[in-house]
This record gives C-alpha cells, sequence and structure tokens, in this order.
C-alpha cells in the first residue's frame, strides 16, 4: 500500500513515480528564477525583477535574462 502510493501506481497516477522528470525541471526553474531574482536586484532592475517574479514561463525568461540581459560583474 505505502509502496504504490509513493510511486504512483495506485489511484493516484500523478504522483511522484509517474513524473520523475518534472521535479528535475521545477528544480532547474527555481535555480534559475533565485539566480535571476538575485541579479535583477543587485544590478537594480526593478522591471526585470518584477516580470520574472510574477510571469512563470518554466524558466525561459530567467534563462533569457541570465544570458541576454544581465550585467555581467566587475573584477
Amino acid at each position: 500500500m505505502i509502496r504504490s502510493w509513493i510511486w504512483g501506481t495506485g489511484i493516484f497516477p500523478w504522483r511522484i513515480g509517474v513524473f520523475p522528470w518534472l521535479l528535475f525541471i521545477v528544480a532547474i526553474e527555481l535555480v534559475l528564477k533565485g539566480i535571476a531574482l538575485y541579479r535583477a536586484a543587485r544590478n537594480g532592475q526593478k522591471y526585470w525583477f518584477i516580470a520574472i517574479l510574477v510571469l512563470n514561463t518554466l524558466g525561459i525568461l530567467p534563462l533569457i535574462y541570465l544570458l541576454f540581459f544581465a550585467k555581467k560583474r566587475k573584477k
């Protein structure tokens, strides 16, 4: 009973066992979003910060920001 509940083979097949790749995607999205929010806040880019915070684009918007619009660190 417990095993079928954990791996999603019971009544609710959408549980963690059926979509382990979904957890991976969500984890990557959260990491990208956190880094992008941090950089936007440190760079004073208020509009980017709000857009990244409000819009959920599965990591696409934070990735675009980090690659093309984030200011590079000065060494």
